[in-house]
Parts: structure tokens; C-alpha cells; sequence
């Protein structure tokens, strides 16, 4: 899949969809957030969001493993399509 900015929230919904089918993981995801469930559910269509579940699932290789594994996606497709969302800009610190 070429990565373009649509395709990138296509990731990021499938993100959102493979975390809300892991309670365990949700859990810790709301948690960490302070997200309501009510909150997750009205979220998943706005790419913010989708970026901040990327950077969630970003945080752990076995995490992020996992979603490709049940995504069929290469490892480098989230980091790419986080790259594309709101907030995924490079940081220049100089």
C-alpha cells in the first residue's frame, strides 16, 4: 500500500479497531489516557486520535508485532502512517 494520508488513517483505524478488540490492552490504554470508553468510541474517526493510539501502540514491540501480525501490515507502517498524522511531524531541536 502506498502511504499517503489516507491511507495512513486507514492504519490508524485499523489501530483504533485492533485495540478496542483487546480488553486487556484497552484497559491499559485508558488508563494511560484518562479516556473514557464513551471517549474511545466517539474518537475513532478523528485522526488525532488515531495518531495517539498509534503512539500507544508504538510503545511496546510486542504490541506493535501483534497489530501488524493481525493487520498483514510491515512493522515500518505504523511509525510511517504516525508520521502522516496530526502531531506526527519530526521534532527539530536545533
Amino acid at each position: 500500500m502506498a502511504l499517503n494520508r489516507q491511507n495512513a488513517e486507514i492504519i490508524g483505524l485499523q489501530a483504533v479497531g485492533w485495540l478496542a478488540g483487546n480488553e486487556e490492552l484497552l484497559a491499559v490504554f485508558l488508563g494511560a489516557t484518562g479516556a473514557s470508553e464513551a471517549q474511545f468510541r466517539d474518537s475513532v474517526s478523528d485522526p488525532d486520535f488515531q495518531g495517539s493510539v498509534l503512539d500507544f501502540l508504538l510503545m511496546d514491540d510486542a504490541w506493535l508485532t501483534a497489530f501488524c501480525d493481525d493487520a498483514g501490515l510491515d512493522y515500518t507502517a505504523p511509525m510511517s502512517a504516525r508520521a502522516m498524522l496530526p502531531g506526527g511531524e519530526a521534532v527539530h531541536w536545533t
